[in-house]
């Protein structure tokens, strides 16, 4: 079946039976392998992405659910938010595996549109189900306050 979908600001069509995961589609129909899988359940965090602006398990999300959405990917996470995250994440040195990180910079975004300035509990909360089996949370705390420290200044 033909889906239309908005990704990353652009209108993309795609084959694909009801039903199958939008994860699915992203890395495999449209090659966009920055969103990665980890766990299928929407337990893990990695297949984070955006959807209308909100964080969202791609893994859980059905592709006839995508329809008259805005989605966004690692791959199209451009703006003033996404570009301190991204930086502050270089400048922290989180990445250690990488595997987890596209979920836990997207799920990081999405704090920051929330909550500009999130303490440490909030940081921690919010984030709380972006698992990283690198075990890199201080950092990733870290580069979140940086990041928001960056978008204050």
């Amino acid at each position: 079946m033909q889906y239309q979908l908005t990704i990353n600001g652009e209108s993309r069509t795609v084959d694909a039976e009801p039903g199958t995961p939008l994860l699915w589609v992203l890395r495999d129909e449209l090659k966009l392998t920055g969103t990665k899988f980890g766990c299928g359940v929407a337990y893990c965090g990695a297949c984070t992405v955006h959807v209308d602006g909100y964080p969202t398990r791609s893994c859980q999300t059905f592709v006839e659910d995508a329809v008259d959405v805005q989605i966004t990917t690692i791959e199209g996470a451009t703006d003033k938010i996404a570009q301190a995250v991204q930086a502050a994440w270089r400048e922290k040195d989180v990445v250690q595996c990488g595997w987890c990180q596209s979920g836990q910079i997207m799920s990081a975004i999405g704090l920051l549109n929330e909550n500009p300035k999130p303490t440490d509990q909030e940081i921690k909360d919010y984030m709380h189900g972006n698992a990283c089996r690198c075990v890199t949370y201080v950092r990733i705390n870290e580069a979140i306050k940086l990041a928001s420290e960056k978008l204050e200044a």
